[in-house]
């Protein structure tokens, strides 16, 4: 039997809430909706390039996005140190070189790095500050991490439509 990305239920993002309870509903929107574009597939069509000559893949899509979670929440805002599944210092764009990429094992690692993002910063305000790793050393709020990556996950969620619909017609949603 040949692997297939699992079915996705997508939470609808709520329409009236508080500040930090819109930006998480609409963070988990996006997330979902990257793995609702994946469902169905199999892992080679997961790693296929449809839209060329762009080489941008479903699934370094989504390995892509796991180590931006990781990187934004555990790294820079929670202090972690994070051992990263993809990135090397001699292959940073290691995330989106998935010929050899286990699409099983990649869903899984973006699932948990949503769980370790939300424990992360479980209990902290939106205010909370922190300053960002590496040489630019700027200085961000828990608020803008969460704007940045809903803006990230919509970007790419847009790459992953026109990838979706190149391999197999779906569209939409």
């Amino acid at each position: 039997m040949t692997w297939t990305a699992p079915a996705v239920t997508r939470t609808p993002e709520i329409t009236v809430g508080d500040e930090r309870a819109m930006l998480e509903s609409w963070l988990d929107y996006h997330r979902q909706t990257l793995l609702l574009k994946c469902a169905g597939l199999t892992a080679e069509q997961l790693r296929t390039a449809s839209v060329e000559p762009s080489g941008l893949t479903l699934l370094g899509l989504v390995r892509h996005l796991a180590e931006v979670e990781a990187w934004w929440f555990r790294e820079n805002f929670a202090g972690e140190t994070v051992d990263y599944p993809y990135f090397t210092p001699d292959n940073p764009d290691a995330d989106h070189d998935v010929r050899h990429a286990d699409a099983e094992a990649d869903l899984a690692t973006f699932q948990r790095e949503v769980e370790l993002a939300r424990a992360a910063v479980a209990g902290r305000t939106l205010d909370e500050t922190f300053t960002e790793v590496g040489p630019k050393r700027r200085t961000f709020n828990l608020r803008w991490v969460y704007l940045h990556l809903i803006e990230e996950y919509a970007r790419h969620n847009g790459h992953a439509d026109l990838i979706r619909e190149r391999i197999d017609g779906v569209t939409g949603d």
